[in-house]
């Protein structure tokens, strides 16, 4: 994904190893991420009910945009999304702007809010994603990386993460890896409550949320 000439920055993270601390808390992580998944599931279908009523009032069918990405260790998985793309759009194109035309009325809505995220607490429950990790490369994406870049995948995926809470789409893709590459590397639960902190106030400014257009 990164040409030669750009990938010297990231040598220092070659052959990442988590120490027996890391992979102890990992497995906490782990535990409480389904524990987690499973209460808000419980708490917030009531939203999820709302949230799907809207969607097929502007928009029509299907409620969830379902989509295959990678995840640990490059397992592909299918994750799930309240779908904001018009009917027979998202695979146009993976990049998004704002006033972007194939977004619904009310899927921009969701988008700023982040609420179109609110489906991945199914990918956690299953044990697929996690609440904090590098977001989930689509396949082909993945394919591109090179074996350390691919080292981001040594962490379940996440709905946040250290690059969502420092730009999140306005900052390139090869800073983004370099980001998850730093998260991985310097892993600890106190830094997934610090980026889960972080991550409040950044939905709540909806900062980051559209790419530039070109």
């Amino acid at each position: 994904m990164v040409k030669e000439n750009e990938c010297i920055e990231l040598k220092e993270f070659k052959d990442i190893d988590f120490s027996s601390s890391q992979r102890f808390q990992l497995m906490i992580k782990y535990f409480f991420d389904r524990v987690l998944a499973m209460f808000f599931l419980i708490l917030l279908f009531p939203l999820f009910l709302i949230i799907s009523f809207l969607i097929v009032l502007d928009d029509g069918w299907p409620v969830f945009f379902v989509q295959e990405r990678t995840g640990l260790k490059g397992k592909v998985f299918k994750m799930y999304k309240f779908r904001t793309f018009k009917l027979f759009q998202e695979n146009k194109d993976i990049h998004t702007y704002k006033d972007d035309p194939r977004i619904t009325r009310f899927g921009r809505f969701l988008r700023e809010t982040s609420l179109d995220e609110l489906p991945q607490l199914i990918n956690i429950l299953l044990g697929q994603m996690s609440f904090v990790g590098p977001r989930p490369n689509l396949p082909e994406q993945y394919e591109k990386l090179n074996e350390i870049q691919k080292q981001r995948t040594l962490i379940k995926p996440g709905i946040t993460g250290l690059a969502q809470i420092n730009g999140r789409n306005t900052i390139p893709w090869e800073k983004r890896i370099y980001y998850d590459l730093i998260y991985i590397k310097n892993f600890s639960l106190l830094l997934d409550i610090f980026i889960l902190y972080k991550t409040v106030f950044v939905v709540l400014k909806k900062e980051g949320v559209w790419q530039e257009k070109n």
